[in-house]
């Protein structure tokens, strides 16, 4: 914000030269030569007089409130917003009225006010501003420097590095090209102060190249382009050295190519305590130190070693929070009592995102739904966090586990207890399926619990926040083209001024703070938020809603193997809780599946930015044990589950072929409970009480010869005091 004054008085002066007495022209270089001194005081009262002579002027009153707002030690930001809202409204310009930007004087006014929404984190606000500014870059070349690289880093905080890329061949042309105008006015002159003006020109330059070379390395790693990544890391080590950024670039680098024993090391080796701190950089390096590491160990699948790296970094935050001070003005909007340059330093909700992400992996739920509510109250439209959210709910509630009964051990989900002894010992099986049932009972589903009813509404809200159809959107986008070449859509930023020629006009989806997510990462995201949807639905009893969930999934452009086959299973379930059971052996059907595959993008791993405070999160490269690892596992489930229909429909001898089919496809150890269930209640309905109780014992349904049979019977019965019931489907399988 220093350079922003700067420009704001040495322009004032510079453009009403003409107009000015000595006396007022004076007073101008004093005030200045006070502020840059940071002698505030007297440069307001040199103002103040200045004032005097030009009532009329609004620029002094700007510098005035640029000279207050450093004399509060940048602290009063809000103060400053309205002071240029002001002062926009007294002048009657807009960033849409062209001819009022082309003044310099009132450029410079919505550039500092740029610079105040890309602080406040209001980059929309920034990009639309700066990106007007853009057109009347010629006549100054400073400033033209100061917005390019003001719209470079907009472009690479919310995602559109295409958009960098094209600024910063625009801002090497200009370098080429002032440095070309200053050597041509030093041959014409032999002035000391040309000289002066011309090695400070060339400082200049070489340092927006160092920082050029820094911005194109960011660019490259969001497009995850390695051999153009690698030619900038050679030229920020030539220019930067081993500095903290350049260190931290290139372990980004390493961590982009898995190589993350070296991204490790590299990170080591930076000296953190040499950064100047938040208080002047607006970044709290410690912080992103230990993040960073955290995402590499989550990369590396040491998720627990990762949590403990996000909560260091948690720590580092809120001790950087406390040193800036309470922080209740960042929290509150109001930003008041933190200096602007710190407003960025806090990273609370990108750390919590991380976190949240980590302890849904490592398998606790219900830490993790802590962390990522209270990220989803910033990022609240970012679709995918909405999905984990729900994952949490469902992980949280997920019935299951071993059970381990006395004298039975290892009959999980068969045997519920065993009561009595000798002849009289009698086995309790499980009564029913306990997943159709109901949480929360007496409570608003719209409450932040973990539950599966807010699990439904966080499914909604996903669905809510993708765009509408992607095979419409083709249609649209190919009728759109000629009309609007260059669009992209990245959050609420949606302008083609700076895009440049030959940049891909391809349409994202926001999903801050990790990178926006292309067609095909929105469609996996879709099938993935209508599966849970179908199973929350089916949980909650709500079977027409999961069937539609269900048939939706089916109906989906380019469905992966492993939506179809979680799209058969649910449809089958809850048509058969509808009672229409000939619809659900339809889709039970096992030439139905042909392939299993999670079909997931690996660009929907989110890698951490360069700077190391972005959140990495991915969709779980592991299989769920409870998830068919083949073909032929998943036309075994199939198999088990179209027995249990056939038993509904009371044909039995089908449902046993079904049963001992699919028993004959996997091994023993992964039949599931319910099937075997189904395997006792078919005998018991076909009065072999004796093959029935062998089932429960072996734990196994293949058929067991008479004379394992014979020697059986001879041993004393146990009696079985579960009543004869119709099985229920057991298709519920969840998808993480």
């Amino acid at each position: 914000m220093a350079e922003n004054a700067d420009q704001n008085e040495t322009k004032l002066e510079g453009s009403r030269s003409a107009e000015m007495t000595d006396q007022e022209r004076e007073m101008a270089a004093s005030a200045y030569e006070a502020f840059m001194a940071q002698k505030y005081d007297e440069c307001f009262k040199h103002l103040t007089s200045l004032q005097e002579l030009n009532k009329d002027d609004y620029k002094i009153s700007l510098n005035k409130a640029v000279v207050e707002f450093y004399k509060s030690n940048q602290t009063t930001t809000g103060t400053l917003k309205q002071t240029m809202m002001s002062m926009k409204n007294q002048v009657h310009i807009s960033a849409e009225d062209v001819d009022g930007l082309d003044d310099v004087e009132n450029s410079l006014l919505y550039y500092n006010q740029a610079i105040i929404h890309y602080h406040m984190r209001q980059y929309s606000e920034a990009i639309s501003i700066a990106e007007k500014l853009y057109q009347f870059l010629e006549p100054f070349e400073k400033f033209a420097q100061a917005v390019c690289f003001l719209l470079v880093d907009l472009y690479l905080l919310t995602f559109q590095p295409e958009r960098a890329l094209h600024l910063l061949a625009v801002l090497d042309k200009l370098a080429v090209q002032g440095s070309t105008k200053n050597n041509k006015g030093e041959n014409n002159s032999s002035n000391k102060d040309v000289a002066n003006q011309k090695a400070e020109f060339a400082a200049m330059i070489e340092a927006a190249k160092s920082k050029m070379h820094q911005y194109k390395v960011r660019a490259f790693i969001q497009m995850k382009s390695s051999k153009a990544c690698k030619r900038e890391i050679k030229s920020v080590m030539n220019t930067a050295g081993n500095s903290a950024p350049s260190l931290f670039l290139k372990s980004n680098f390493e961590y982009l190519r898995g190589n993350y024993r070296k991204a490790v090391k590299l990170l080591n080796s930076t000296n953190i305590a040499d950064h100047p701190g938040p208080m002047k950089t607006g970044e709290c390096v410690r912080c992103m130190f230990w993040n960073n590491l955290g995402c590499i160990h989550f990369a590396m699948g040491k998720h627990n070693l990762g949590i403990f790296y996000f909560k260091k970094a948690l720590q580092e935050n809120d001790n950087t929070c406390a040193e800036l001070g309470d922080g209740s003005g960042i929290q509150s909007k109001r930003f008041t009592g933190v200096p602007l340059c710190a407003l960025l330093a806090n990273k609370r909700h990108e750390l919590l995102y991380n976190c949240g992400i980590q302890l849904l992996h490592v398998g606790r739920p219900l830490a993790a739904f802590e962390c990522l509510m209270e990220a989803v109250q910033v990022y609240h439209s970012n679709p995918r966090l909405w999905l984990r959210l729900a994952e949490c709910s469902i992980s949280a509630n997920k019935r299951g586990g071993e059970q381990e009964t006395k004298g039975l051990p290892c009959k999980k989900g068969i045997v519920q207890s065993v009561v009595g002894q000798g002849f009289h010992r009698k086995i309790v099986l499980v009564s029913q399926s306990t997943q159709n049932s109901i949480y929360s009972e007496g409570q608003s589903a719209a409450i932040p619990v973990a539950s599966l009813e807010f699990a439904a509404i966080c499914l909604r809200n996903a669905l809510l926040l993708l765009p509408e159809n992607q095979q419409q959107d083709k249609t649209e986008n190919g009728s759109k083209s000629s009309s609007q070449p260059g669009s992209t859509e990245s959050g609420s930023e949606n302008s083609d001024t700076c895009s440049g020629k030959g940049l891909e006009a391809e349409k994202f989806v926001s999903a801050a703070p990790s990178s926006p997510m292309r067609k095909q990462e929105v469609e996996n995201l879709r099938c993935s938020i209508l599966a849970c949807s179908a199973y929350v639905a089916l949980a909650l009893g709500d079977n027409l809603m999961a069937l539609n969930h269900a048939e939706k999934l089916l109906h989906r452009f380019k469905v992966s193997g492993s939506f179809k086959f979680l799209g058969h299973l649910y449809a089958a379930e809850a048509l058969i809780s509808l009672d229409k059971i000939s619809d659900a052996i339809a889709h039970l059907n096992p030439e139905n599946i042909s392939d299993v595959s999670m079909g997931v993008l690996n660009s929907e791993q989110d890698q951490g930015c360069d700077k190391g405070d972005e959140p990495a999160e991915t969709s779980g490269k592991q299989m769920p044990l409870c998830y068919p690892s083949s073909v032929t596992s998943a036309r075994a489930m199939m198999l088990f589950n179209l027995g249990s229909a056939y038993c509904l429909r009371s044909e039995y001898d089908k449902a046993r072929k079904c049963l001992h089919q699919a028993a004959s496809m996997v091994n023993s150890r992964d039949v599931p409970p319910e099937a075997i269930l189904l395997g006792v209640y078919l005998e018991l309905q076909n009065g072999n009480t004796q093959l029935a109780l062998q089932i429960i014992k072996r734990n196994q349904l293949l058929p067991i010869t008479a004379e394992r049979g014979s020697s059986e019977s001879r041993r004393k019965p146990v009696t079985m005091v579960q009543p004869i019931q119709p099985p229920s489907p057991f298709t519920q399988v969840q998808r993480k």
